[in-house]
């Protein structure tokens, strides 16, 4: 679903099948990283997300990244994306504590995206994200 998700909304460089296995190794070796969870619509796998949190000084707790959110296409707009988002802000899918702020990107052409979570209350960030990305062996 991870490949399904950039072959709809594509990342800058290709996302291949290993890349989405390393993520998930690293939430299973190591869970403070993250842990990916998955829709479970009458015993069938509909989407998943993938979840980052990090401690935030400015904010004084968690916040909770939603690094990748995908619902299938059959099972869009039946409210899943919207449940997520509330058991999010509940505390309890995350551990130990209930996060003070969820994060989350989108493509400024996902506009289908962008409206939903505008209704659900996420605005657009004061400050920008730069990112520099450091060449690896590994990728």
């Amino acid at each position: 679903m991870s490949l399904a998700l950039y072959d709809e909304d594509p990342a800058p460089e290709p996302i291949v099948p290993e890349q989405v296995l390393r993520t998930l190794v690293a939430f299973r070796s190591d869970p403070i990283r993250g842990r990916a969870v998955i829709l479970d619509a009458d015993a069938r796998s509909a989407g998943y997300a993938f979840l980052v949190s990090f401690w935030s000084n400015e904010l004084g707790g968690e916040i909770c990244t939603i690094d990748e959110l995908y619902v299938q296409p059959a099972w869009r707009g039946r409210g899943f994306a919207t449940a997520l988002i509330a058991e999010l802000q509940s505390g309890r899918l995350l551990r130990p504590t209930r996060p003070v702020a969820l994060e989350l990107e989108i493509t400024p052409t996902n506009t289908r995206a962008r409206a939903l979570y505008e209704r659900l209350g996420f605005s657009v960030k004061r400050n920008t994200t730069l990112r520099l990305a450091v060449p690896s062996s590994t990728r």
